[in-house]
């Protein structure tokens, strides 16, 4: 590891994907159930790669690395050069609020140091390496975003990236499939905090979340730096959903611990403008919108019809929510989504537009009489919908999982 280390200082750009290739870069070879990134070394090469690390030793030739494992090689390669920089590194991993969190904390913390954070949905196991790759001498903190959707992969993350400092946004009813259960939420969730248990790390914990506070007192050996929701409060933010106060409180919490200055993190948060479908409001030439389909889960959903509902029109005429399917629920998913409609139908005055093959179960179920709601398999039988008969003077929520790809409404209304 330490002879491709030596070539990555030389070569300190990594590529993945032949459509993309950086130049004077150092191409892996990744693969999986339906590709091989080995078919494609000869042609990363040819389009500027420096060198290619592959496994499939039909394709050794000059310029090329072989390795067992190029997964497991790109991960080493990071953990290799996380320890080189020697820099703070804070995860940030949880149901809900993740991706927002981290762009509050890092623009907070950007205010005294050069930090860099995970760009996009960089979070899985080939992100989490990437986002570490990218970090270059200049970097003095770095924020990385951890996803999961099983047991065992934030543990794996937090080996790679090797973290100083944790956050745990909450801990809720997202991928329910994959982690069993909500107790398998609880226990995989929670290997941040046995990582940092185990190495002497510090958990950013907010003390009004009891589950939180009960996870570090399982673990003796975590040390906690404790923060109220209140942080939040008086702080001017873009951000949609009272529910963001939590996400803001943390970045605050941060700021202060690592010195910032109070003038300076009420500058960062005010700056953070959400974009990418995320608690974004849209006001339209007819509409105003609450767009919010980036992710979907029971807790975010349940928040956001909360806070939606909780609003004033703001002189719209109607309210209409447009919720999509929650993805990979499993055996829960007819009772999430439910749990859902029925919430909804506590504003009779609520319009309610329903996406999807699991709204439509559910509400298939229910007892009669039925919610008023109108059912579309697919958000192109609501394009069509809209499109036949535009929507005016209304205050519309929009959420749903990514998958459902709600987003593509917003141009229309």
């Amino acid at each position: 590891m330490s002879e491709l280390y030596d070539l990555f200082l030389r070569h300190p750009r990594i590529s993945t994907d032949t459509r993309r290739i950086e130049p004077d870069s150092i191409f892996f070879a990744l693969h999986g159930a339906t590709f091989d990134g080995n078919r494609f070394v000869g042609e990363a090469l040819s389009k500027g790669a420096a060198y290619a690390v592959a496994d499939d030793p039909s394709v050794a030739g000059e310029r090329i690395i072989l390795v067992e494992d190029t997964l497991k090689a790109l991960q080493s390669l990071a953990r290799e050069h996380r320890r080189a920089l020697g820099i703070p590194i804070l995860v940030i991993a949880g149901s809900n609020g993740k991706t927002t969190t981290k762009e509050l904390v890092s623009r907070v913390v950007a205010e005294r140091f050069a930090t860099y954070a995970t760009r996009g949905n960089l979070n899985n196991h080939i992100g989490v390496p990437l986002t570490l790759l990218a970090m270059t001498r200049e970097v003095q903190f770095g924020v990385v975003e951890t996803g999961a959707s099983a047991c065992g992969e934030i543990a794996l993350l937090a080996s790679i990236a090797e973290p100083d400092y944790g956050i745990l946004t909450n801990i809720g009813r997202s991928h329910l499939e994959g982690f069993g259960g909500p107790e398998g939420i609880r226990r995989g969730k929670g290997e941040l905090y046995d990582y940092l248990a185990a190495h002497g790390g510090r958990a950013f914990v907010r003390r009004e979340d009891e589950t939180l506070c009960d996870m570090v007192a399982e673990r003796p050996g975590l040390t906690a730096e404790y923060y109220s929701e209140t942080l939040a409060d008086g702080m001017e933010s873009a951000l949609e959903g009272d529910y963001n106060c939590y996400n803001i409180a943390a970045a605050v919490a941060v700021g202060r611990y690592f010195g910032v200055d109070d003038a300076a993190i009420r500058r960062a948060v005010a700056s953070y403008v959400p974009d990418n479908a995320r608690s974004q409001r849209v006001v339209t030439a007819r509409n105003t919108l609450v767009v919010d389909c980036y992710n979907a889960n029971p807790s975010s959903m349940r928040a956001s019809v909360a806070h939606f509902l909780g609003e004033p029109l703001g002189g719209r005429t109607r309210r209409m929510l447009i919720l999509g399917d929650m993805l990979e629920l499993g055996a829960w998913s007819e009772a999430e989504h439910s749990a859902v409609i029925r919430q909804v139908a506590q504003a009779p005055d609520a319009e309610l537009f329903l996406v999807g093959r699991e709204f439509a179960r559910a509400y298939a179920a229910l007892p009669e009489p039925r919610p008023r709601a109108m059912l579309f398999a697919s958000c192109e039988e609501l394009l069509d919908r809209f499109a036949a008969a535009p929507v005016a003077d209304a205050f519309i929520l929009i959420k749903g999982s990514h998958g459902i790809g709600l987003e593509r409404l917003v141009p229309g209304l």
